[in-house]
């Protein structure tokens, strides 16, 4: 959740349907209870969606990369997609007066990129204010977590030649190769 912050929050509109909305995350650990602080502009409706049903599911993708059918010993193989995913059901509570919003942006920033805090706190008080009165700012206090993982595990015949393709390949097949290692599917000889 750290190494891939950029998170998709899934509710429900007001008809019902599925509703996405993308955003970065700043995962906090408030003793044994996770929680992830997070905004959306005012103009997006999630906010209004979460406001009338706190309850959603976030889902944060990991590494993930394509796997040829020629690691496998025979031919009658097709290729597949591996990944690996947390997804998290979350209760929201929402954030509303202008300190809290401000102590959240400052965690965001200080994750994504902390040299911009100071150009932040360098901004008139009146534009700060204006710029936190057009988010509607949340938390969301995980009440389950499910990690999701497919690295053909069922396959163990090919995991020496998955590994070796991903270990040479992008970084997201090179962060799978050592989650390869990690999960006791391969064993490094040497």
């Amino acid at each position: 959740m750290r190494a891939h912050p950029l998170a998709s929050l899934i509710s429900h509109d007001d008809e019902g349907f599925p509703f996405v909305s993308h955003l970065p995350m700043h995962l906090q650990l408030r003793g044994d209870q996770p929680v992830l602080l997070a905004h959306v502009a005012k103009a997006n409706p999630h906010g209004q969606f979460l406001k009338k049903r706190p309850q959603a599911l976030v889902t944060f993708m990991g590494p993930q990369a394509y796997m040829s059918p020629k690691v496998y010993p025979d031919l009658t193989r097709v290729p597949t997609w591996s990944y690996l995913a947390v997804h998290a059901k979350v209760d929201v509570v929402m954030l509303d007066d202008t300190p809290t919003k401000d102590r959240l942006l400052k965690h965001l920033i200080a994750d994504h990129e902390a040299t911009y805090a100071k150009q932040w706190r360098g901004l008139e008080a009146d534009y700060q204010d204006k710029l936190l009165a057009g988010i509607v700012a949340f938390e969301l206090h995980i009440t389950s977590l499910q990690c999701k993982l497919k690295l053909n595990q069922h396959r163990p015949e090919s995991h020496a030649a998955m590994h070796a393709a991903y270990a040479q390949g992008t970084p997201d097949e090179q962060a799978l190769a050592q989650w390869m290692l990690k999960l006791g599917l391969v064993e490094l000889k040497g």
